[in-house]
């Protein structure tokens, strides 16, 4: 379906879809206002988006759902799943493999995005079972149904004051109408005030949820993953119900896995190093912005100690009493 301008600007055209969203809180200082959806800021374009997408995404039982908050290393979390999942079909060796051709961000689509309203929920209908999706999504927005029917979820959470770096460089690099300084991002990060935040928030839901069930919901952390990749790389063949044979780990395929999904190698790749895709609904993106840096602890050639003691601060308070530490 070919989006209008007015579509792209405003949202859809119908005014009976877009009432909701217009009585919802708004706020400026992003490139654009955002409004609290169901406690959660997002672009009114997003909120229309998920508005489809829980009332019309179908999941499946098996499917395997993919959840971050923006900046915590979905792009590699997106790599390794896919790999994981599909190496009986994909050599993981093999020069065709589809990640050497493809961006990961193709191989694994988000639920809720490019915007619902203009480009259908039909397009994951096609998709093989058993299905990989994305979701930014906190767990209390994602569609009920991938809750009753038990989709398996992974979710990988990052170091705030990383994901607070990563998200004012992301932004500065794809939104070329718009910039934000450090300072303004910080205090809007603590705020809460931040796309698909609170942060805090985000965590929090899946992390309870995990505890609850922790055979449905993987509860992972970029630092730890980036510190024993092999051991996480197991746990999630495990999680996902493939796990590594004693032949395959015997002939060195899961630290084959881990050097193809690497940063390093990816990054590398032409299909990720040039190019750009309409992956959201309202701008393209350069295939490179994905890659700009997997540092743990990149913070530091960025914040004060003085910021990084008050997010820290901020951090350790909303999650008190939880047992999640960031």
């Amino acid at each position: 379906m070919a989006q209008t301008q007015q579509e792209i600007e405003h949202g859809p055209s119908d005014e009976g879809e877009s009432q909701v969203v217009s009585t919802l809180p708004t706020r400026e200082g992003w490139w654009k206002p955002f409004v609290l959806f169901q406690g959660c800021w997002l672009t009114p374009q997003a909120a229309e988006s998920v508005k489809v997408a829980q009332t019309k995404f179908q999941p499946r039982p098996d499917d395997i759902i993919l959840a971050t908050y923006p900046k915590c290393g979905t792009t590699w979390l997106k790599a390794l799943a896919f790999t994981i999942v599909h190496r009986s079909r994909y050599d993981v060796a093999s020069d065709d493999h589809p990640l050497l051709t493809r961006h990961p961000q193709d191989l694994v689509p988000f639920i809720e995005m490019p915007y619902r309203y203009i480009h259908p929920l039909e397009e994951l209908e096609v998709l093989p079972t058993p299905r990989i999706l994305t979701t930014h999504l906190p767990l209390a927005l994602q569609p009920s149904a991938i809750s009753t029917l038990g989709c398996r979820v992974v979710y990988l959470c990052r170091e705030p004051k990383d994901v607070l770096v990563s998200t004012w460089h992301y932004m500065n690099k794809v939104r070329e109408d718009f910039h934000i300084d450090l300072e303004m991002t910080f205090e809007f990060f603590c705020e809460g005030f931040s796309i698909f935040g609170p942060i805090w928030e985000h965590c929090l839901g899946y992390w309870k949820q995990s505890m609850v069930e922790p055979d449905r919901i993987l509860f992972l952390k970029y630092n730890d993953m980036m510190a024993d990749p092999i051991k996480h790389v197991k746990m999630l063949a495990e999680f996902l119900q493939v796990p590594f044979s004693e032949e395959e780990e015997s002939a060195g395929v899961v630290e084959e896995v881990v050097r193809l999904c690497s940063f390093n190698n990816l990054k590398s790749l032409p299909v990720n190093s040039s190019g750009a895709g309409d992956r959201i609904g309202d701008l393209p993106m350069e295939n490179s912005a994905f890659f700009r840096s997997a540092k743990v602890g990149d913070w530091r050639d960025h914040l004060t100690e003085e910021m990084a003691k008050k997010l820290d601060s901020i951090i350790v308070d909303k999650l008190k009493n939880s047992g999640l530490v960031l």
